[in-house]
């Protein structure tokens, strides 16, 4: 006799909680709509990446079992109406006048909200710093402007910075790209020098350094850092 895997029974049991406490609170059909085109517009897809073909039936026959993409939805929307409550209680307000946590507040229009630092970090770590870089580009071309990721030199110079002292040419990578956004950032010329003395090239690290203090001559750090490379040259 052929028995259904516990995984699958425990899975189709999670699912039908899921859809009865979602049924429980559903608002009105024309409410619903709404609510799911707010949803969609979030996470910057269209309604069939939750609303696909079921995968089959459940251990009783009757339960739905959706794709992935619905049941993590159906949760967090569950997860939202949570917090939502969560903040009214701790805030003591109403909720009219409480801030309200919805799904555009951490999506902003990507289905996986990640920070762009992250991003670049970790796909440095998978694919090196071109494919990294090719990446950025990527996301700076289609959300530029939009609010979902913040493009500032803060994301490209903290990663950079990590990788300065063991993986020199992956930062010089980032930092290069970084000056072609934000050519007159003192911060970035001054990291750009930093990662050159970790690869052992004084001389372009002076020239970058040099350039980091003729755009902020009132850094100390950096002015202590190109007479420390100008005494050294002179030896």
């Amino acid at each position: 006799m052929h028995r259904t895997p516990r995984s699958v029974v425990a899975l189709g049991m999670l699912t039908a909680q899921l859809f009865s406490s979602h049924a429980a609170a559903q608002p009105p059909a024309q409410d619903r709509l709404v609510e799911m085109q707010a949803i969609a517009s979030a996470l910057g897809v269209s309604c069939d990446y939750c609303h696909k073909n079921m995968r089959g039936r459940a251990a009783d026959g009757e339960t739905p079992v959706p794709e992935p993409e619905k049941a993590v939805a159906l949760a967090m929307m569950a997860m939202t109406r949570d917090l939502n409550a969560r903040v009214q209680s701790a805030t003591g307000k109403p909720a009219g006048e409480a801030t309200t946590v919805r799904c555009v507040t951490c999506h902003r229009g990507v289905p996986i909200p990640r920070p762009l630092d992250e991003i670049v970090f970790q796909a440095v770590l998978r694919d090196g710093a071109p494919a990294a870089a090719a990446q950025y580009r990527d996301l700076r071309q289609r959300y530029f402007g939009r609010g979902t990721y913040d493009f500032g030199e803060e994301a490209l110079l903290g990663v950079a910075r990590r990788f300065a002292q063991s993986r020199p040419p992956d930062a010089i990578t980032l930092l290069e790209m970084n000056l072609e956004f934000h050519p007159e950032s003192a911060d970035g010329y001054a990291a750009l020098g930093y990662a050159y003395t970790r690869l052992g090239d004084d001389g372009s690290a002076l020239t970058y350094l040099e350039k980091a203090l003729e755009l902020q001559p009132e850094n100390g750090t950096v002015r202590g850092q190109v007479e420390q490379l100008r005494r050294f040259q002179r030896r």
